[in-house]
């Protein structure tokens, strides 16, 4: 792709995020959507494969709809109270429609179909960028609809997306759908706790884009697709597989990993506020998410693959990509647990 059209196809995904952030009008914050939607579809579709474009078409045709239900929601709430305002949402029909249509923009269960055929049909770097950037602006919103929501329709999307995170990621081979399954269930665990600490599921959603990058950037330098090719990735990079393991753990929620400290921090509050029931389940759904993370550990680091003496042994070869980002998200996803204090400051828990 041309650098220039790269860059400004880039700049148009911050500018359609930063347009959501910082708008308080219904038709703003869609604009700054559309933006977004618009700028990445070249990115996803840049590669000319059929895989590509099909997955391009699903989330453009997904993506189009979200936004059509967010303009219905505006137009009724305008209809019925005269505002356009985001914080004046003072009827519940479309309130439950704009929650409705933002999980689907972000691919909370039980519309998450979309996620992982997408994600499964598009390269690596474009996967990190939809499972972590475009998730910002409609989780921002999601934010904001929260408080005029019945809390019961937020603890059902959140149950059932850990539940359908955890079950869905057990069979899968790829890679980029255990890692779409991945989203869905952290993604359940922010709207959990959205109803009681708002500033819980921003860290949450922090702690959770950290290792996700590191996944995807570890997976892209190992050109690893798949459970059998990751299996001789320690062939490649020796360090780097014995560092992912870890970050693979991290996304699971095992102490004393970064991962633990959103997971500790939501089943704490979710108990302090009356729940307990919900905390067990959603305690028992990361056990399943925890599973299909071994499976991974375990393909990787404790079984070699088999080769006969015909065949070309992956060696070690230079990689053009930039350790920066790698090394920087490895770091983080590994070693932030003992700041926990530092962060439930800083977002004033």
């Amino acid at each position: 792709m041309n650098p220039l059209v790269f860059a400004i196809l880039l700049s148009s995904l911050g500018l359609g995020t930063a347009l959501t952030f910082a708008s308080s009008h219904w038709l703003l914050a869609w604009m700054g959507l559309e933006i977004n939607t618009l700028a990445i579809l070249p990115l996803m579709a840049q590669h000319h494969h059929p895989r590509a474009i099909e997955a391009t078409t699903k989330y453009f045709l997904t993506q189009a709809t979200a936004a059509a239900m967010i303009l219905f929601a505006s137009t009724t709430n305008a209809w019925v109270s005269g505002e356009w305002d985001i914080h004046q949402l003072s009827h519940p029909v479309p309130a439950a429609i704009a929650l409705m249509a933002l999980a689907l923009k972000i691919g909370l269960a039980p519309v998450h179909f979309w996620m992982p055929e997408v994600i499964q049909g598009l390269n690596l770097t474009t996967g990190l960028l939809l499972s972590t950037w475009q998730k910002l602006a409609p989780f921002a919103l999601v934010v904001q609809v929260a408080p005029f929501v019945h809390p019961a329709m937020l603890t059902a999307l959140g149950v059932f997306s850990t539940l359908v995170g955890g079950w869905g990621g057990l069979n899968q081979v790829q890679l980029r759908k255990v890692l779409a399954y991945s989203s869905i269930a952290h993604l359940g665990w922010m709207v959990l706790v959205l109803q009681f600490a708002p500033s819980l599921t921003l860290l949450a959603l922090a702690v959770y884009i950290i290792m996700t990058a590191s996944a995807f950037l570890t997976f892209s330098v190992t050109h690893s697709t798949s459970v059998s090719v990751l299996a001789t990735a320690w062939a490649k990079a020796p360090a780097l597989v014995a560092l992912t393991s870890l970050v693979l753990l991290s996304l699971g929620g095992l102490p004393p990993l970064t991962g633990f400290m959103p997971k500790w921090l939501i089943l704490q509050e979710l108990t302090k506020q009356g729940v307990p029931l919900v905390a067990t389940l959603a305690a028992l759904t990361a056990l399943l998410s925890l599973y299909f993370y071994l499976r991974l550990c375990y393909a990787m680091s404790l079984t070699t693959s088999p080769n006969t003496t015909l065949a070309t042994a992956p060696w070690r070869v230079c990689t053009l990509h930039p350790s920066l980002p790698l090394s920087a998200a490895s770091v983080a996803a590994l070693a932030l647990l003992p700041v926990t204090p530092a962060f439930a400051t800083f977002f004033s828990l």
